[in-house]
């Protein structure tokens, strides 16, 4: 990737969990990262990453999800047509919604569809409350669009 494709990518930093692990020795505490990138245009990643303080673990994140950025085709501000999907234990449902409406969306999902440059669209969120979950079916409903 080129710089100036990089510098116009937002990204945002979803949840830091900190980790920890029992050892011989006593614990060992790390952090996770889950963060979220996008251009605002219909392209949209996530990165999810793990490292022994919080900037590295965020630092890491970003790079994966920009490593990541699938395409996403939209109609207008909002999407084409109803999708789904399921991830885990996390069920994604995305209906388009007209001009004016914005987006009807809770926590994750509310910042992925931002980041993908959705701007009217409904959504639920059914089953599991997990973020990492919830952001992954966001972005596999999303790739399933078509025009």
């Amino acid at each position: 990737m080129n710089s100036d494709r990089i510098k116009e990518i937002e990204d945002r930093v979803i949840e830091i969990r900190r980790v920890s692990k029992k050892n011989k020795g006593g614990n060992v505490i790390a952090f996770t990262a889950l963060v979220v990138a996008g251009n605002k245009k219909g392209k949209v990643g996530t990165g999810y990453a793990k490292a022994k303080d919080v900037p590295s673990a965020v630092t890491r994140a970003i790079l994966q999800a920009k490593r990541n950025l699938t395409e996403i085709k939209l109609k207008g501000t909002t999407i084409g047509h109803s999708v789904s999907d399921k991830y885990g234990g996390a069920k994604v449902i995305l209906k388009p919604a007209p001009p004016g409406s914005g987006i009807i969306a809770g926590g994750s999902v509310r910042t992925v569809l931002e980041l993908a440059g959705v701007a009217n669209v409904s959504s639920k969120m059914l089953g599991s409350n997990n973020k990492v979950s919830n952001v992954r079916a966001t972005i596999r409903a999303l790739s399933k669009l078509c025009k």
